[in-house]
């Protein structure tokens, strides 16, 4: 008899997580408190960015993202090719662009470590930097050419995510609401708030920014705080060449989408789980992308959103099986980096239900490794 196993979160760690799970022959159900997708995961600027995005040395946390950038060009297709749902993916490459001659030494260093970890990262400066991206400002010094970054459409991947899932036979429920959970050991009980009553022989919390309610019930710290990401776009003008790379600063990023919409983003700050937008935080974006794409000078935003992205004290997320609950696993944490992380995550929990070895660099990621409650 085939396992059941109950994932708690509809976001894209939920759904890749059922995906991979259901594609290994389990029945899954996904319990969702809102609507799949409703939260970070349907708002992130979908940028599959290892390299720009740690930027001091090839830690755990570094070889995690690596290992999923590598997952993803037969991980993207098999989840088109499931859910017969076309979505964008772009192996744009990107560049981290620096505006100060002392910057050089920092952006040297990048580069050798980058490229002993599976970059051909390259520094561009002068012609050659302009040639490869016109729009950039003139005052931009240099910039790391990383040609191995992508960036997918987070919106049509999640919806691709929950339809593959759905055609593989994964039971999908939401509206939730609250849920409450029951019996930990000899199975897995769920109760939504509605009266819905859930059983599985395993469960995996992959409740984003939502995780934290859980330590007292499982006995551990889980340290998963909401960080408010707000984010704006642009509507692409018809003299306005396009940019060709994701274009990355230590004060944010830009990324053209395929329908000429360029995303800016991120302006981060603490605010609970208020999904709200401020001009303070639009502002800052605004005054940014205006000194790296002269271009937008003058020009306002046609979109702005926010999303919440779930953070841990220590930056790095938690996934594994719990010793002290030998049926539960989490997969929460991810900060900004969800749309990336969703294949290795699924891997990574699936081979843990499978009975499978891990890579020994994912102790570094062990949900017990901030103690007790």
């Amino acid at each position: 008899m085939k396992q059941r196993i109950l994932v708690m979160g509809g976001g894209v760690i939920g759904l890749a997580s059922a995906f991979e799970l259901a594609g290994r022959g389990y029945e899954v159900t996904v319990l969702e408190a809102g609507r799949c997708g409703g939260q970070a995961s349907g708002a992130a600027a979908g940028m599959l960015a290892p390299y720009s995005e740690n930027l001091e040395s090839p830690d755990d946390f570094f070889q995690l993202c690596r290992a999923s950038l590598e997952l993803y060009p037969e991980w993207q297709r098999r989840v088109r090719q499931v859910s017969a749902c076309g979505f964008e993916y772009t192996a744009s490459g990107s560049l981290y662009a620096v505006c100060h001659e002392a910057d050089m030494l920092a952006l040297e260093s990048r580069r050798l470590w980058q490229r002993e970890h599976g970059s051909s990262a390259e520094i561009l400066e002068g012609d050659r930097l302009f040639a490869a991206e016109a729009q950039l400002s003139r005052q931009v010094r240099a910039a790391l050419w990383t040609p191995e970054e992508s960036h997918v459409y987070a919106p049509d991947y999640v919806k691709a995510l929950e339809q593959g899932c759905r055609r593989l036979g994964v039971q999908i429920e939401e509206d939730l609401g609250g849920i409450r959970l029951g019996d930990l050991d000899e199975r897995i009980e769920a109760a939504a708030a509605d009266g819905r009553f859930f059983t599985g022989d395993q469960l995996v919390i992959a409740a984003g920014a939502w995780a934290g309610e859980w330590s007292g019930l499982l006995g551990i710290r889980i340290p998963v705080r909401p960080i408010r990401g707000q984010i704006c776009a642009y509507r692409a003008e018809g003299s306005d060449p396009p940019l060709r790379h994701m274009v990355f600063s230590s004060q944010g990023y830009l990324v053209q989408k395929e329908g000429g919409t360029l995303v800016c983003g991120a302006s981060e700050d603490m605010a609970g789980f208020d999904t709200s937008v401020t001009e303070r935080g639009i502002d800052r974006l605004i005054h940014w992308n205006k000194k790296m794409i002269p271009a937008l000078e003058g020009r306002k935003p046609f979109h702005r959103w926010a999303g919440l992205r779930p953070a841990t004290q220590d930056g790095a997320p938690l996934i594994g099986r719990l010793q002290g609950h030998p049926r539960v696993l989490l997969a929460v944490g991810h900060y900004r980096n969800g749309i990336l992380l969703s294949p290795v995550t699924a891997k990574l929990t699936a081979d843990c239900i499978d009975g499978r070895a891990l890579p020994a660099w994912c102790a570094a990621f062990r949900p017990e490794r901030f103690g007790p409650v």
